[in-house]
């Protein structure tokens, strides 16, 4: 017992005789420390006593695409925190393709009972789906929240990334490192989210090389499918036209972009630069370090729970769109122009 006291108290920072107090159930722990005491039973793989075992306030539901891209779980990780430490219990619905749909998962959540719903780049963010099914679901009394991508056809509150920021972010850093021919992979045009990032890409390029909106979306703007795959066969086609720098729109696509290149015996970043979207875990280890934009990730899921949590509790925050800056996290990937190098 000793032994595991000592363990806690150091994984949580606190004393030893904090930690007791908090297992045994005693006042006078300030909720903060009483939190970082449990999570650290946790992390370190204790069973909490019974008397710790929050009762829950209610299930809600979070529904995400397929997992196989990180940002996902790291997402769906900081939402889940943020509800039980509020005493509610997150159910993860996950979609995956010849799964189940959307109003599949959305019925059986519904069905349980649940206090509410998230939604990560859902329907929400496709432009060429039925938006009615969102306000169905409010005729039903179901309180929501909609993650990634935007409708002003919901009325309902919206957690994104500023994906116009983004691109600016990207494409002046790249600029900055004299490349002057930079291309854009990403997603089916369709999605909400694309379209920004378009936008966002189209504007800096215009303002920053002097490239015509036309000129840019026909020749450096390449869609694809989010995967590795598909940054793979974007970079590629990207690389046909002579692009010395490529701004993928989510990590994966940048792991595919980066194999394109070295399939074609190219160095990264000696002879073409990549730049990814997300900062999902682990990104920071690939081969090379991968430049990315940060999503900030928190800040969004932390927003999401309090958002959904103020419409459970009957104070429904405004219909409209929180919107979270990223940040650019310069590594490996990215270095300049190969012309540049050889300047004085």
């Amino acid at each position: 017992m000793t032994t595991r006291l000592a363990d806690i108290a150091a994984q949580a920072g606190v004393s030893e005789a904090t930690v007791s107090r908090v297992l045994n159930g005693k006042p006078g722990v300030a909720a903060t420390t009483r939190q970082s005491v449990l999570a650290a039973l946790d992390v370190l793989g204790y069973e909490r006593p019974v008397r710790l075992r929050q009762r829950s306030e209610g299930l809600v539901g979070l529904i995400t695409p397929e997992l196989e891209n990180p940002i996902f779980p790291a997402l769906a990780q900081v939402i889940g925190q943020a509800l039980t430490r509020q005493g509610y219990t997150p159910v993860l619905a996950t979609q995956t393709p010849g799964g189940s749909t959307e109003d599949e998962l959305t019925e059986m959540l519904v069905d349980r009972g649940v206090a509410g719903i998230i939604y990560v780049s859902g329907l929400h963010a496709d432009t060429t789906a039925d938006m009615q099914r969102y306000e169905r679901l409010r005729a039903r009394g179901v309180p929501f929240v909609l993650v990634d991508g935007f409708s002003p056809k919901v009325q309902a509150p919206f957690i994104s990334p500023d994906d116009r920021a983004a691109m600016a972010l990207a494409v002046t850093h790249l600029v900055s490192l004299g490349h002057t021919r930079i291309g854009l992979a990403l997603g089916p045009k369709r999605f909400v989210p694309v379209q920004r990032k378009i936008e966002g890409f189209v504007r800096t390029v215009q303002d920053q090389l002097g490239l015509s909106a036309e000129t840019v979306e026909n020749e450096l703007v390449q869609h694809s499918l989010y995967t590795l795959e598909g940054g793979q066969a974007a970079a590629a086609a990207l690389m046909d036209r002579h692009c010395t720098a490529v701004v993928c729109a989510s990590d994966m696509m940048a792991l595919g972009a980066i194999r394109a290149a070295r399939q074609r015996g190219l160095d990264v970043p000696k002879d073409i630069s990549v730049v990814g979207f997300d900062d999902s875990p682990l990104i920071a280890f690939t081969d090379p370090p991968l430049t990315t934009v940060r999503k900030p990730v928190p800040a969004m899921g932390q927003a999401a729970v309090r958002t959904l949590l103020e419409e459970i509790g009957g104070t429904p925050a405004p219909h409209s769109e929180f919107v979270f800056m990223p940040e650019l996290v310069v590594r490996g990937s990215t270095a300049s122009a190969p012309g540049e190098r050889n300047r004085p």
